[in-house]
């Protein structure tokens, strides 16, 4: 199979499972949301107390152990991290606090525009507009550095934290809080979640699905590669939408959303820039901590505290809008990511020229250290 067949028909797959597993009971436009999974297993460990939002959702745990079998299999497991953990784990923080203001992450957004929510139609240019701005740090020097091999437990901390997830979920419960009533409460059968988080980790882990980078390659490249999968999802999910009746297409009654279109618009503007510096949007960033890369563990990390940190501070989103102190939130929250891009991309262009100074002083030849 082709790279282009494999993107297509990991998007198709994808598709049908995201429709399916709202059959089974997920919320309407929810099959799958990274964000708000990750908001409801930090609930359900007790980190924030939103008793609508709080489950082990077993896909998330699914989704990294058929990333990490897929990597094994493929000889594709490497160990490694030390690259900004910090400054990732922020960035997981930021990704979360934009996506809980829109309530859905990139995956959902187009979910629930192929439900028929034009609220997501709002969001969508902002999540494009972010990603276009750290598209031009990119273009000036930003990295965030290369990441080191490391010892190869450290690269198995992902994939044994959603292990040790699913075994509290089947064999402790009782540590564990529940919703009762919300989102949260709504979910397909366990088995059957967990298989669908396996079967998408592995097709996202063989061909690198990320809807960041769909849009990043087009803006950079010119390259349709990624946006050809991400494009299928859609297409197959809002075909299963009208197949089932269940597209309703308006703003207002949506599932799990709201009609602050400037809110919904800013904050998929955070978290398509949150995503750019990052290296991945929340689902790319799963798959990866899959394949033992910790940086990325870090930012799964930072997903999981912004979303405590949004529940506990009520800044979160609800079917009622956006709260103003969710509001000043995303406006902190965009002046510190354009503070970090602009950083991080100016110590990158003086550290390159102050190489090159070296290597030019030294009559073109790298520097030696004399002992």
């Amino acid at each position: 199979m082709g790279e282009k067949t494999a993107i297509v028909f990991a998007g198709i797959v994808s598709g049908i499972i995201a429709v399916l597993l709202v059959v089974m009971g997920n919320p309407a436009n929810m099959g799958f949301c990274i964000a708000c999974f990750i908001r409801d297993i930090a609930g359900g460990l007790g980190l924030h107390r939103a008793a609508v939002v709080q489950y082990l959702r077993p896909e998330i745990m699914g989704l990294v152990l058929g990333s990490f079998i897929t990597a094994l299999l493929f000889r594709e497991f490497r160990s490694s991290g030390g690259s900004s953990v910090i400054l990732r784990f922020m960035l997981g923080m930021f990704m979360m606090m934009g996506a809980l203001i829109f309530l859905g992450c990139p995956l959902r957004m187009l979910l629930r525009l192929a439900g028929g929510d034009l609220n997501a139609l709002v969001a969508f240019p902002g999540y494009v507009l972010g990603i276009w701005v750290g598209t031009r740090f990119l273009q000036q020097g930003y990295t965030l550095g290369q990441s080191r091999e490391q010892s190869r437990l450290s690269g198995f901390v992902g994939p044994l934290l959603a292990l040790a997830l699913l075994l509290l979920l089947t064999a402790a419960p009782t540590l564990l809080f529940f919703s009762e009533e919300g989102p949260g409460s709504m979910k397909a059968p366990l088995l059957i979640a967990l298989a669908a988080g396996l079967v998408v980790g592995v097709l996202a882990q063989r061909t690198r699905l990320c809807t960041m980078g769909a849009f990043r390659d087009i803006i950079l490249f010119r390259d349709h590669h990624l946006f050809s999968g991400v494009a299928a999802l859609f297409l197959v999910v809002l075909a299963g939408n009208l197949l089932l009746g269940s597209f309703n297409p308006g703003f207002a009654g949506q599932p799990v959303a709201h009609t602050d279109g400037l809110w919904n618009f800013l904050g998929m503007g955070i978290v398509g820039l949150a995503a750019v510096l990052a290296g991945g949007c929340p689902l790319r960033q799963l798959i990866l901590s899959g394949e033992g890369n910790g940086d990325a563990m870090s930012t799964v990390l930072g997903l999981a505290a912004g979303a405590a940190l949004m529940h506990n501070f009520k800044w979160a989103a609800s079917p009622a809008g956006v709260s103003s102190g969710g509001q000043a939130m995303v406006i902190i929250v965009w002046i510190l990511l354009l503070a970090a891009g602009w950083c991080v991309a100016r110590q990158a262009r003086e550290d390159e020229a102050r190489e090159q100074k070296a290597v030019s002083g030294a009559g073109g030849l790298p520097p030696v250290d004399i002992k």
